[in-house]
């Protein structure tokens, strides 16, 4: 794959240049796998970034948590038209705000339960404010407003707060990004009376031999400082010893995996080629498929993008709006600086991992995927 070394030369510039401490890319084309780390495990560490370094992978969570769902669903476990509150009875009695801009006492009752496929799809009416709004304050007071970090409210208070705030749509009518997948989580442990750690080491990383991927790791030496953007310059998010070097008070399925650019390469490959040993194929054709109605789609326009639909957990490419997409592309971008994607019509699996949060859903890698993109043509 000699067009890998355009991915290499980015981000050994990127890592030269500051922009992040350290970073690791994989590509997979053609059969052959090439992975690069450059940099350091943090500013001014001589400590080097391995092929092989944990990141905290954000929301490239989510789709470890689509497999996990809907492998459940073809097990029989779960069924996607349940209503939540079997299993999550702090959500009983949920309201929708009329203005999702507009005072929280102003609410109208629910016209749908939300049901596990709600949680799965982002529909079922709470998710990421990116606004002033005061639903958007509030969520954030409450400590349930997605952000950089696991939620660290223990997971029945967690949703006691949740569910005493209004949703911003109708279930099902609307796409609010993020919570749904941490509510998700908390349904998945108590239907199956087993952790989200065990089950995800029982079902997805166990079978798929993903062996770098857990929600903590005592291994502090091997864990990269975390890093966000700031007026003068990076600033530290999260050390080594900080949240993912102990055992979390809520295993979120929304952003709290660790996770190594191999172990990201080798779920997306399975998905790419429509299953694996581990991965059953129907399971990996319900992840990667479109689940959103044509009005749900629009409503998540303003967030995914034109030509973008969501899956199972992740992001699916309904049409070409960037150079490096085709129909078909799937995956997903995590917050801490994180992206994964596999395109099958090109044979293209691609995975960057580094240190450095993005400032917004415009601060992403789009020269990486080029590059990329550039390496298979």
């Amino acid at each position: 794959m000699s067009g890998f070394e355009q991915v290499r030369a980015l981000v050994d510039a990127h890592v030269a240049e500051g922009r992040y401490p350290g970073a690791v890319a994989a590509v997979r084309h053609a059969g052959r796998t090439e992975v690069h780390a450059a940099g350091t495990l943090a500013v001014g560490s001589g400590e080097p970034v391995r092929t092989d370094t944990p990141f905290r992978v954000a929301s490239l969570t989510k789709p470890f948590g689509g497999v996990l769902t809907l492998g459940l669903v073809a097990d029989g476990v779960l069924d996607l038209a349940e209503d939540v509150t079997r299993w999550l009875p702090e959500l009983a009695g949920l309201r929708v705000i009329a203005d999702p801009a507009g005072p929280l006492a102003d609410t109208m009752p629910v016209t749908a339960p939300v049901t596990v496929a709600d949680l799965l799809h982002m529909t079922a009416g709470f998710g990421l404010r990116m606004d002033a709004s005061p639903l958007a304050h509030e969520m954030w007071a409450q400590g349930v407003s997605p952000g950089p970090l696991p939620p660290q409210l223990e997971p029945g208070e967690w949703l006691t707060r949740l569910g005493r705030l209004p949703l911003a749509a109708q279930p099902g009518q609307g796409w609010q990004y993020h919570t749904g997948s941490d509510v998700l989580g908390v349904l998945l442990a108590r239907a199956t009376g087993r952790s989200v750690g065990e089950l995800l080491a029982e079902r997805v990383t166990g079978p798929l031999g993903l062996t770098g991927t857990g929600f903590w790791s005592p291994e502090t030496d091997r864990l990269p400082t975390q890093y966000a953007p700031g007026d003068d310059g990076l600033q530290v998010l999260d050390p080594p010893d900080g949240v993912w070097s102990r055992p979390p008070v809520f295993e979120s399925l929304g952003g709290g995996l660790l996770s190594t650019a191999g172990d990201v390469l080798t779920l997306l490959a399975a998905l790419a080629d429509g299953g694996a040993p581990g991965l059953d194929p129907t399971v990996a054709a319900e992840v990667t498929r479109d689940r959103l109605t044509d009005g749900q789609r629009a409503a998540a326009q303003d967030f995914l993008g034109p030509g973008r639909s969501w899956g199972g957990n992740l992001e699916v490419t309904l049409q070409v709006t960037d150079p490096w997409t085709t129909p078909g592309r799937f995956g997903w971008t995590g917050g801490t600086g994180t992206s994964g994607y596999a395109d099958p019509d090109i044979d293209l699996v691609a995975v960057l991992l580094t240190q450095r949060m993005m400032t917004g859903p415009t601060d992403g890698p789009e020269a990486f995927w080029t590059a990329a993109r550039d390496a298979v043509s």
